[in-house]
């Protein structure tokens, strides 16, 4: 991955939201809870809000000027990955869905770090401020729906 420019960082992080918008399907389609249906449902609504707002971003050619701080619950970081099946218990549903964000978060930091331009270094920030908010919601539905009930 050669990042040189704006527009090639945008690029592929387009992809990566097109990629979560497919995952969150993914997961609809194995969900057996309305509940996390919904939850699900919203995420993918969300990750097709950033999707668009990267779009908007390509037309301007410059990173947002405000990146706001988003907390780490870090619930997903202690509990077992699980894989992708059909017998996915709301939990499971969560977990797995925390951690690719996590996955997620960890490459725009990784990337962030490879790139020596401060411009793109910001957008790589702006992104994984992007992804850190979904995980929080995830890692706040597991508090509310399975750290509480236990």
């Amino acid at each position: 991955m050669n990042f040189n420019d704006f527009e090639s960082v945008i690029k592929f992080a387009l992809e990566r939201e097109k990629e979560a918008i497919r995952f969150y399907g993914q997961l609809l389609e194995k969900a057996n809870f309305p509940g996390i249906k919904e939850l699900l449902q919203e995420l993918q609504a969300e990750e097709g809000k950033h999707k668009e707002l990267l779009e908007e971003l390509l037309q301007k050619t410059l990173p947002p000027t405000d990146i706001p701080e988003v907390e780490d619950m870090k619930i997903s970081d202690y509990v077992i990955d699980k894989s992708l099946d059909e017998d996915m218990s709301f939990q499971d549903i969560l977990i797995f869905a925390a951690k690719k964000e996590q996955k997620t978060i960890d490459l725009y930091r990784e990337l962030a770090q490879r790139v020596s331009s401060p411009e793109l270094k910001k957008l790589f920030d702006f992104l994984v401020s992007q992804e850190k908010t979904h995980k929080l919601r995830l890692e706040s539905e597991y508090e509310k729906h399975v750290l509480e009930d236990n």
